[in-house]
This record gives structure tokens, C-alpha cells and sequence, in this order.
């Protein structure tokens, strides 16, 4: 087994068994749900923000392992940014989970880049991908919960 896999189910094991950030703010400054009624993830996001940045995030999950973990590593990589930082941050992660093998979206991704290997499973990229859209959702102050499509 090569390395890069050894450490995409090291990750994946131990970010959906002890998820970060974990749980709900006291008072939020946005939240979004985002539910893929395919396969029953479903996952709450809430968010502190300032000047446009991700100041603070935490996460409630009920899903699959892939979904969890994802989750988990994005709190872990948005805390702290902003928003132009983690729509780059989102689009570089989309493309990878999807097959794009360009150098550059890899390196931006640091240990996210694990999650390539969601490439070689089309029907979990959706997994991968709902904790980002449900992100994306609460900086946004949507309404309706967030899809994966």
C-alpha cells in the first residue's frame, strides 16, 4: 500500500472517530445545515466571523466516515481565514477530490491533499464535499440547507 493511502486512512480513521472542533458556538454569527439525502450525511456548521474572516467554527456531525472527517480537517484549515482564503481553499479541495491531479491545488491543500484519494470513489465525492458547501452556505447566511450539487 503506498504511503499517500496509508495516510489518506490514517486521517479519515482518526478525524471521523474524534472529530475537531466539535459541537455548537453559544452564539453563533451564522449557521447552515447541509443533509445528502443519497447516503444520510447530515451536518450543522456555525460560525463567528469578523471582517469578512472565519474567526471561530464548530461542527455537529451525523455521517459517514469520509463526510466526518472532512468535516473536521476543514475546521482545522478555515479557522482563522478569509473568505476569499477558503473559497481557494474550497475550489483547490473540490478539484482534487474530483481527479484533478494539478500540482498547485495539491500543494495549496497541505494534509487536505490526503482527500485526492476520494477520486477513485465517484459516488463519495459528495461526502467529501458537503462539510465545504455547508460552509460556504454559512458565510453566506443562507436559508435552505446546503446541497451538494
Amino acid at each position: 500500500m503506498s504511503g499517500l493511502r496509508e495516510l489518506y486512512q490514517e486521517i479519515i480513521l482518526d478525524h471521523s472517530r474524534a472529530p475537531r472542533n466539535s459541537g455548537s458556538l453559544p452564539e453563533p454569527d451564522s449557521s447552515a445545515e447541509g443533509h445528502n439525502p443519497l447516503c444520510g450525511d447530515r451536518l450543522t456548521v456555525t460560525l463567528n466571523m469578523a471582517e469578512r474572516s472565519v474567526t471561530d467554527i464548530r461542527i455537529q456531525v451525523s455521517a459517514c466516515a469520509i463526510c466526518a472527517a472532512s468535516a473536521s480537517t476543514m475546521t482545522e484549515a478555515v479557522k482563522g481565514r478569509s473568505f476569499d482564503e477558503i473559497i481557494a481553499l474550497f475550489d483547490a479541495f473540490h478539484n482534487v477530490v474530483t481527479g484533478d491531479h494539478e500540482p498547485e491545488h495539491r500543494e495549496a491543500l497541505g494534509k487536505l491533499a490526503v482527500f485526492g484519494g476520494v477520486a477513485e470513489f465517484p459516488m463519495r465525492v459528495k461526502c467529501a464535499t458537503l462539510p465545504w458547501h455547508t460552509l460556504r452556505s454559512a458565510m453566506d447566511g443562507a436559508d435552505a440547507p446546503a446541497k451538494t450539487e
